[in-house]
């Protein structure tokens, strides 16, 4: 039996072949100013999401789309809300007020793909999707964030033990306060096994020092670029990627380490909401 016909869900890996992504398309209306956008322009965030889904479509991806959520602008950003792992997703709690309600939407939408709720976050526990990143099949590591707790992380690290998951951690900085959104991967994104643009002003001593011993090649985005998402970039396979559209000096960085770049427009769907090609995609399956 040819397993990748059949298995529907698994995710240990930032960058294997990405098989199948949830997206959720954006709500035109809502108050965009509460949840720090800068306003768009709703006809054009719409076809904006539609030609990213179209490009991840034509990279071999299989796409689903749950339905936007009137009034909830941020619930776009589907990475956030929950964590897909090998036996299914962990649904969060959420530190943004604004957000509180899309894990349990996500995880509708996640059931209607055929992905099992494997747990939820209870009590006093935060986190945020943008917060996690597999450093290996084995090692999941969480940034601790204003959006991250530590109880977030001690409950996650008991639901992964069993499929012989680790969980480690690094201090995510202040950097502009608890009112913006700062996540791990605002300044890591893993591109293969042994590359990752980061943004190194902003990287913690610790995760530096890991990707040294791990003899993973950094590609270092300037500040110019990473205010234009540059250091968020999306992995559909090791070295292909997509990133937003207009951060030349970071495109050609990546291409001269190997990759093969795609790009999109993302004036509104991500620079003006602060989320880029990662935010934007709940992964589903991952070789």
């Amino acid at each position: 039996m040819d397993l990748s016909k059949t298995q529907k869900f698994g995710v240990r890996s930032m960058s294997s072949e990405l098989r199948r992504v949830l997206l959720r398309a954006p709500a035109l209306t809502g108050d965009f100013a509460a949840a720090d956008w800068r306003e768009p322009d709703p006809d054009l965030l719409a076809r904006q999401h539609e030609r990213f889904a179209g490009l991840l479509a034509d990279l071999g991806c299989e796409v689903e789309v749950a339905p936007a959520v009137d009034g909830l602008v941020d619930a776009t950003y589907a990475r956030d809300p929950a964590l897909v792992t090998g036996r299914g997703a962990i649904l969060f709690e959420m530190a943004k007020p604004i957000r509180r309600a899309e894990p349990e939407l996500l995880g509708e939408a996640f059931e209607k793909a055929g992905v099992p709720i494997l747990g939820r976050l209870t009590g006093d526990a935060r986190a945020d999707g943008g917060d996690f990143v597999w450093l290996d099949a084995e090692t999941l590591l969480v940034g601790r964030s204003y959006r991250t707790n530590d109880e977030g992380i001690r409950q996650i690290a008991e639901l992964v033990e069993p499929e012989g998951v680790r969980v480690t951690s690094v201090d995510v900085p202040h950097d502009q306060g608890p009112e913006h959104v700062l996540h791990l991967m605002s300044f890591l994104s893993p591109l293969a096994p042994d590359l990752a643009a980061v943004h190194l002003p902003l990287a913690p001593v610790r995760l530096v020092e890991e990707l040294h011993a791990r003899g993973v090649t950094i590609v270092p985005v300037d500040d110019a670029e990473y205010a234009t998402m540059a250091c968020n970039v999306l992995a559909v396979r090791p070295r292909v990627v997509v990133m937003v559209e207009g951060n030349p000096r970071t495109r050609a960085a990546l291409e001269a380490h190997g990759c093969e770049v795609h790009t999109y427009a993302g004036s509104e769907i991500s620079v003006k909401g602060d989320g880029g090609p990662t935010c934007l995609t709940a992964p589903l399956l991952r070789d």
